[in-house]
């Protein structure tokens, strides 16, 4: 499985989150500003339970956009090391929209999200109705630049993939019928294709 890495401004974290990448395959890195002196006990106790796999990074300096900078910097020599890894950006601010831009059209899996909740694999986990799972895989699908799967049965396989320890094949199913119900995907014998707004 891939390298999931998590890259997170200490000033968005939610601490509550962290067991949710206590994962073998997700690696977490925590940027704490250059004034911040104190971290919770709570939160400490979290990030120790992910042992090598998480680290702090305090970086060194203070400036507007200075932590951005840091993250952005540790993204590139992350992204030359492991290319094929997962990035995951926790931020709010819009700062790194272009970067991230650049990278998606050079084929990297790099985004920025609000929360640990939205990471895809978090978000999976934590889709326990049919709607929340619907929704899931729709933005998941949303979000490929290309490569949607295009036959029945290879969307199958991708739904299946989306979520930790998969999907039963009748939950795949009532995903597939909602996504045709709902216009996003139209299926034609074994055919799929996709609305002309998510292609």
């Amino acid at each position: 499985m891939r390298t999931n890495f998590v890259l997170i401004d200490f000033e968005n974290l939610q601490p509550e989150l962290l067991e949710a990448l206590d994962l073998p395959h997700f690696r977490v890195m925590v940027f704490i500003g250059a004034n911040q002196t104190k971290v919770t006990v709570e939160f400490a106790s979290l990030l120790q339970r992910l042992g090598t796999r998480a680290q702090y990074l305090r970086i060194s300096g203070n400036g507007r956009n200075a932590l951005d900078f840091h993250i952005a910097f540790y993204l590139g020599e992350l992204l030359a090391k492991e290319p094929e890894a997962f990035f995951h950006i926790i931020a709010v601010d819009g700062g790194y929209d272009p970067l991230l831009q650049h990278l998606r059209d050079r084929k990297v899996f790099a985004r920025k999200y609000k929360s640990i909740a939205d990471i895809p694999h978090v978000r999976a986990a934590n889709s326990k109705t049919l709607q929340a799972k619907v929704a899931f895989v729709r933005d998941s699908l949303a979000d490929r630049a290309g490569g949607k799967p295009s036959t029945v049965k290879t969307l199958d396989s991708a739904i299946d993939g989306m979520f930790p320890g998969g999907q039963a094949e009748d939950v795949r199913a009532a995903i597939v019928k909602a996504l045709e119900a709902s216009g996003f995907l139209t299926i034609a014998g074994t055919k799929v294709s996709y609305a002309t707004q998510t292609a």
